[in-house]
């Protein structure tokens, strides 16, 4: 219906991932991008939350905050904070004159199969990840400047996304 309403061609889809949907769509418009399926590409996530079961479910199995305050990767971490959001980039190649502008030269996703719960990040597929998306982007780990996290605030999660950072 977005493509439909804004005129837009290529490839459309949606994705539901749980946590990572807005950055398989970032990946899916690269994707598209190296094999010239479009010239852009509008990638965009919305979380909204709808029903109540849901954040009453995650905060009786202790994954939310009980300060109601998410403290990422900090000494502090006892749960991640429920928040609705919007977010939209338009990827494309070539050199783009605009406001901001951010360069992403790899990209790789993973499903991290078993791992102690469902909810806790699998360490070793994790670092697969890391060593997918350098290797995509023909970089050493030194190069990269930023990174995205998933960061649940957790004393088990947070450790886990740390530790397999720094061994990629």
């Amino acid at each position: 219906r977005m493509s439909f309403a804004l005129g837009l061609q290529g490839p459309c889809a949606s994705f539901e991932t749980a946590c990572s949907a807005s950055l398989v769509a970032g990946h899916s418009a690269a994707r598209a991008l190296q094999h010239a399926e479009c010239g852009a590409h509008l990638a965009a996530g919305i979380n909204l939350m709808l029903l109540q079961a849901s954040s009453v479910g995650m905060a009786v199995a202790g994954m939310t905050s009980v300060a109601g305050r998410c403290h990422t990767f900090d000494h502090r971490a006892d749960g991640f904070c429920r928040g609705e959001g919007c977010s939209a980039v338009v990827v494309r190649t070539g050199d783009v004159e605009t406001a901001r502008r951010v360069i992403l030269c790899g990209s790789a996703i993973r499903q991290d199969g078993r791992s102690a719960s469902l909810t806790a990040p699998n360490g070793q597929a994790q670092q697969g990840l890391l060593h997918g998306a350098l290797q995509d982007a023909s970089l050493q780990a030194h190069a990269i400047s930023g990174h995205e996290a998933h960061g649940t605030g957790t004393a088990l999660g947070d450790p886990i996304e740390a530790g397999s950072l720094a061994a990629a």
